[in-house]
């Protein structure tokens, strides 16, 4: 899960850098990178991957 949100954080961070939109710090394409970055980081940690159903065998 966290993988598909950071994909559509990096496609949003394209979009702005190539149609060069001017944006206020908060949302600049360099920012919505890192928190892509940020959310692969953490698919790859491990967390976000997989929902947990609460039953052992």
């Amino acid at each position: 899960m966290a993988a598909i949100a950071a994909a559509v954080l990096f496609f949003i961070a394209f979009v702005i850098n190539a149609a060069d939109i001017g944006t206020n710090d908060v949302f600049s394409s360099t920012n919505l990178m890192l928190l892509g970055l940020v959310l692969l980081a953490l698919h790859v940690a491990g967390i976000g991957t997989s929902l947990r159903t609460g039953r052992r065998r």
